[in-house]
């Protein structure tokens, strides 16, 4: 069993990382995606679902790129892109919406998880 830091740190493990990435991105689309959602009981609970959603996506992304700070922008910007992408078809779907506080909090979930991915990697190397 492979520890925390090599999973955080070998190049090795990037590619896991990505093919976890495409399952989560599959995942997030099917679930914004249907038709009819269910309801949430939490007030304000589909912004904190955006947020804790794009939070993994971007923390994820981060772990299967190159420790760079340049890719990190890329998959930042490209995941926002992602989340607007996802309230322009909401707009078209029935019983769906798109709205901007959504992309509002895709954008802090995404800051979030770029902050989380930077805390994981600062972790004592192997």
């Amino acid at each position: 069993m492979p520890t925390l830091q090599v999973l955080l740190h070998d190049p090795a493990w990037r590619r896991p990382w990505r093919v976890l990435l495409l399952a989560l991105l599959m995942a997030v689309s099917w679930l914004a995606f249907m038709p009819h959602p269910p309801d949430n009981q939490l007030p304000q609970g589909d912004k904190i679902n955006h947020l804790l959603a794009f939070a993994t996506l971007a923390a994820v992304a981060c772990l299967g790129l190159t420790p760079a700070r340049r890719q990190a922008v890329a998959a930042a910007a490209g995941l926002l892109a992602y989340g607007g992408f996802i309230e322009l078809v909401q707009t078209q779907l029935p019983g769906r919406s798109g709205e901007w506080p959504d992309l509002l909090a895709d954008g802090a979930g995404i800051a979030l998880g770029l902050a989380a991915a930077a805390a994981l990697r600062h972790l004592k190397r192997p």
